[in-house]
């Protein structure tokens, strides 16, 4: 994988994914066990952000860190990428000073573009249409729980048109995962996305599947996972249509007894589920007495479900330090890591 960039699971195969996740299982072990692993030492990265975030952020410089690698953090106003300078001078003049650049921000375009003109590995830390960098994390939450991926039933509930809609189905699919979109029609992936997504799981042996029902498709899954309704910044009027489409399906203590016996709650977070932060409170001032089920600030997910023993959210935000570590590693290296 080395020179590869990481902007989208469907450029990967499944062994590929495979063996990141067994290679971000190693450096996990290291990391526990406090032994230094600083296979890159010497090299510089670039963490471009048009969008602020805290485990992103947070996993790629620590990452860095522990790979001996320098880390320059660029956020929202730290470049001129896309206001005085082009995504392609961008790309050259960084490519030029780093080693790899990670790049989160709005438009997927933006990402591939670096990617074509940086001469070094970029790394997908978010864009509109993929997450793939948090799949991996997902994926390695999901196999410590069960075992193992292939076989498995993921059910995504909500905005399922949404970047982590569209990358946890292409992901599972290539995974030999069965995946089940939960949403409105009109929040369903795009239709050329999910006809991709089908083909992956006919060769996988997993499958696709749509759901408006939110009992029949929850109904006995290993995995119920969601995701915020809005992204921050957009208008009031973008709350309102969401929560009126969307409240039905907030996943809650009824929803997860749908599921599986043992099954898992997953989040990507930052989640919505009480009043104790200012956009819970304001959501709950605003749309409480129309739509009871927001009333208390719980939008996506209820607070019992997120802090029940079912709840993976906090391993699963652990687990983007070292399946990042294990993307920036595969991509700069040759550097094999065996087993014990």
């Amino acid at each position: 994988m080395k020179n590869r960039h990481f902007v989208t699971l469907l450029d990967y195969e499944q062994e590929e994914i495979q063996e990141l996740l067994n290679l971000s299982k190693r450096l996990k072990k290291l990391k526990r066990k406090g032994e230094r692993h600083a296979f890159l030492q010497g090299r510089n990265v670039a963490l471009l952000f048009q969008k602020d975030s805290t485990r992103t952020r947070c996993a790629f410089e620590v990452a860095a860190y522990d790979l001996g690698m320098g880390a320059t953090y660029l956020g929202p106003s730290g470049s001129q990428m896309g206001k005085k300078e082009s995504i392609k001078d961008t790309a050259r003049v960084l490519g030029r000073m780093y080693d790899g650049i990670q790049f989160r921000g709005h438009r997927h375009e933006d990402v591939e573009g670096l990617a074509e003109h940086a001469g070094v590995p970029v790394w997908n830390g978010l864009t509109d249409r993929f997450h793939p960098t948090q799949v991996l994390a997902d994926f390695l939450t999901i196999e410590e729980t069960f075992g193992s991926l292939k076989g498995r039933t993921l059910a995504y509930v909500g905005d399922a048109r949404n970047n982590m809609g569209n990358s946890l189905m292409v992901g599972a699919a290539r995974m030999g995962m069965h995946f089940r979109s939960v949403a409105p029609r009109t929040l369903w992936p795009e239709d050329d996305l999910i006809k991709q997504a089908r083909q992956l799981a006919e060769s996988s042996g997993g499958s696709v599947e749509l759901h408006e029902d939110k009992w029949q498709g929850t109904r006995d899954a290993d995995v119920i996972y969601t995701d915020v309704w809005v992204s921050m910044g957009e208008p009031e009027e973008v709350w309102r249509e969401r929560i009126s489409a969307l409240s039905e399906y907030q996943v809650d203590s009824e929803l997860m007894a749908n599921a599986s016996s043992d099954a898992i709650f997953m989040h990507c977070l930052p989640s919505f589920h009480g009043k104790d932060t200012d956009v819970g409170a304001q959501i709950a001032s605003l749309f409480g007495e129309e739509y009871p089920r927001v009333k208390d600030g719980e939008m996506e997910v209820t607070d019992a479900v997120i802090e029940s023993p079912c709840s993976k959210v906090f391993e699963e935000a652990e687990n983007r330090l070292h399946t990042i570590k294990a993307v920036m590693l595969a991509t700069m290296s040759d550097k094999r890591i065996e087993d014990e």
